[in-house]
């Protein structure tokens, strides 16, 4: 592929971003950055956090996936639509009725100021390990995209991107990421849209006779019922409502978008949407991944998981195709890793320094720190995604999952204890038991051959990590 021709395109892009950012961030202040002064519309948000939802991660690793797993990750979908009628209707109404900015507030309130500080810190922590997995990944494509002839160094990528998010976001943070969202997911949708019809065309297929070809084959399989195995349904199911609640319900980045909507009622509008399309989109990943698997076989390309489909895209494919798929790919990027950045300065702003708290600071001193804490976040991505360089996992999936497993797990706990009891916690006792959670975990997924012979543990590790921090609350409550 010609580089010219793909910087250019990118370029354009970059410069449309920079377009609806400068047209929304107008007489942005610090309400407009952390929750959009509340005045977001539900559709927009909807249809943005399905970018936000997927990332770059889901681009290429669902469909890289199809080969080992089939279509199993649609029963963590169907989980995820029992989430969102959790955070509908259990989350959304408690945090409209506090009226929050950072969600974690509650926690002060409910459970006390160590807390909320805990809280909040296992968000940043995850967030951010979360986010620079998801960045890493895509940096890593685009830079096999480039030409040999081309000498960039990764760091310099990466850089670039993390320049290009905090252009248009360092003003108007939530509430212009609401708009370059719905931009964002609408390029990714399309570029997935066209990659799936180039790809039957080239083998001549209908719709039809793809999905003949995949069972034959054994790639379209859905439902997993061995109880032992990971994919056993009930279990992904199960772990997939439990990862909504948390990584969409529990985390500030998604919340910040969903209580920026005007009122309780467009928000729950907001989420339900979301569920639903989230399903169908899911689906043509998975879609997606079958018709690369019988396109790959096809043209004895022998790229597998993460590589499948960018090898395909830009090494088998027209260079305008080639181009398409590098937008929707840095498409899938941006909404995920801009959402991260700004949910994560507002958390550490509101909950870690208390901005909102402090009186001997006026509006515009308070910006300018929020400013220089946005770009020690940038620096701080910077520095984890040359650690995920060094690590070099093949699957990135699996590491996002698993490193929300052990992070979301004492908030799953914070709040549940928080909502479905009426005891008082020893406050100081708290971080404790947080971290010991956690760890508890670690040795049960080490050892879980010798715990529970050919019983696998999955994704419900994060379960577990939520009962572990449930039950060591109610021990240092009263």
């Amino acid at each position: 592929m010609s580089p010219v021709l793909l910087f250019s395109f990118v370029f354009g892009y970059f410069l449309l971003l920079l377009g609806v950012a400068w047209y929304t961030s107008k007489n942005s202040n610090n309400d407009s950055f952390f929750i959009g002064n509340r005045n977001s519309n539900w559709m927009l948000v909807a249809f943005g956090m399905i970018g936000t939802s997927l990332s770059g991660v889901t681009f290429v690793s669902v469909p890289g996936a199809v080969a080992k797993e089939s279509f199993a990750y649609f029963q963590i979908t169907l989980g995820y639509l029992i989430g969102y009628l959790v955070i509908a209707y259990v989350l959304l109404p408690l945090y409209y009725k506090l009226n929050l900015t950072s969600i974690y507030n509650y926690l002060s309130g409910r459970l006390g100021f160590k807390a909320y500080k805990t809280g909040a810190s296992f968000f940043i922590l995850s967030r951010t390990l979360g986010a620079t997995a998801r960045l890493y990944l895509v940096v890593r494509i685009l830079q096999d995209a480039l030409p040999p002839s081309v000498h960039i160094p990764f760091w310099v990528t990466t850089l670039i991107i993390l320049i290009m998010i905090l252009l248009y976001t360092y003003e108007g943070g939530v509430k212009t990421i609401v708009w370059t969202d719905t931009l964002q997911t609408t390029c990714m949708l399309a570029g997935l849209v066209i990659c799936v019809v180039y790809l039957l065309n080239q083998m001549g297929m209908s719709f039809g006779d793809s999905i003949s070809a995949m069972h034959e084959k054994g790639y379209s399989r859905i439902f997993f019922t061995n109880p032992e195995s990971k994919f056993f349904f009930l279990k992904q199911i199960l772990a997939g409502a439990f990862i909504t609640i948390t990584m969409t319900g529990m985390d500030q980045e998604m919340m910040q978008k969903n209580i920026s909507v005007k009122t309780l009622k467009g928000s729950q509008k907001n989420v339900l949407t979301l569920g639903v399309i989230l399903m169908v989109v899911l689906m043509l990943f998975l879609f997606l991944g079958g018709v690369l698997l019988l396109f790959a076989e096809q043209q004895g390309i022998a790229a597998v998981g993460d590589k499948l489909f960018p090898a395909i895209a830009l090494n088998h494919m027209p260079p305008i195709v080639s181009v398409i798929f590098i937008i929707a790919l840095i498409s899938a990027l941006f909404p995920s890793a801009d959402g991260a950045i700004t949910a994560l300065t507002s958390s550490f702003c509101i909950d870690i320094i208390g901005m909102q708290r402090r009186t001997d600071m006026n509006d515009a001193e308070k910006k300018k720190l929020r400013q220089r804490i946005h770009l020690i976040f940038a620096f701080l991505f910077l520095v984890l995604v040359m650690v995920y360089k060094w690590i070099n996992e093949p699957s990135m999936i699996g590491v996002i999952l698993k490193v929300a497993a052990y992070t979301y797990g004492p908030l799953l706990g914070l709040f549940t204890f928080g909502i479905i009891t009426k005891r008082a916690v020893n406050d100081k006792l708290v971080p404790f038991v947080c971290i010991a959670a956690p760890v508890i975990c670690f040795f049960i997924d080490k050892f879980q051959k010798q715990l529970f012979g050919s019983f696998e543990v999955g994704l419900e590790l994060l379960i577990i990590n939520g009962l572990l921090t449930f039950v060591g609350l109610w021990f240092i409550s009263h």
